[in-house]
């Protein structure tokens, strides 16, 4: 990859980041991985089920369809985009604009591999990644996401030592979203404009529904713990 594949996108909070989108090579090398992965369960599938004839193939079968359309999205949407094969080559997806890509962007691109399998072992899919500045397939294209470089980007969870914490409100997918991008960005602020943002999402800043007060000194370090939390960090 050379330099001129670099992009340049501007978050919410005024901060300018330079992404690097992932060439064919290294994206065919972390599929491939991810590929005898789904291989070695399916083989422990039809081998455990065998016994039961011709309805453990049946169940095997079912297994092995969930596992081929679900594997790649439950690793993006709960795993920081990386699915195996990825973090291996610390890839990670995300959409465009960086942000942690979304269940129906995730839903979408992997929906529409079979296309980008035509006419046979990624054929479109290889052809619209030449043909685009930021290597997308065509389920890219379509649900507006890109397979970046990780180490021009964020720093990863486990360099924040916050203590998690978990939310004292429900949280819905774009809030626990939302925290996410405030961690990963929180290193390109200053400690005032940290505090500023973090001020914004006030119930989340008391120890528990009946406060009515805001900790004012610690709001983006209590907001790093829920995003931790949602991470999967320990407590």
């Amino acid at each position: 990859m050379t330099l001129d594949t670099l992009y340049q996108v501007n978050t919410p909070e005024g901060i300018s980041l330079r992404l690097s989108p992932a060439g064919p090579v290294v994206r065919m090398l972390a599929w491939t991985i991810d590929i005898l992965i789904r291989l070695g369960i399916n083989a422990v599938f039809f081998t455990a089920l065998a016994f039961f004839g011709k309805t453990g193939l049946g169940i095997a079968l079912i297994l092995s369809f969930l596992l081929e359309w679900f594997y790649p999205v439950y690793f993006e949407l709960y795993k920081k985009g990386q699915t195996p094969g990825k973090k291996m080559f610390n890839l990670y997806v995300s959409m465009e604009d960086a942000s942690p890509i979304s269940p129906g962007a995730s839903i979408i691109r992997n929906l529409l591999r079979f296309v980008d399998f035509l006419p046979f072992l990624y054929g479109f899919g290889f052809i619209s990644m030449l043909l685009t500045k930021r290597f997308q397939r065509l389920g890219d294209l379509v649900a507006g996401t890109v397979v970046l470089h990780k180490s021009l980007n964020y720093p990863t969870i486990e360099e924040d030592k916050t203590k998690a914490i978990s939310p004292p409100v429900a949280l819905n997918l774009n809030e626990q979203q939302a925290l996410i991008r405030f961690q990963q960005r929180i290193p390109y602020l200053t400690a005032e404009r940290a505090e500023e943002l973090a001020q914004i999402a006030t119930p989340l800043l008391l120890k528990n529904s009946n406060e009515n007060s805001i900790e004012n000194k610690q709001a983006s370090s209590r907001l790093l713990g829920i995003a931790n939390w949602i991470m999967g960090a320990k407590h």
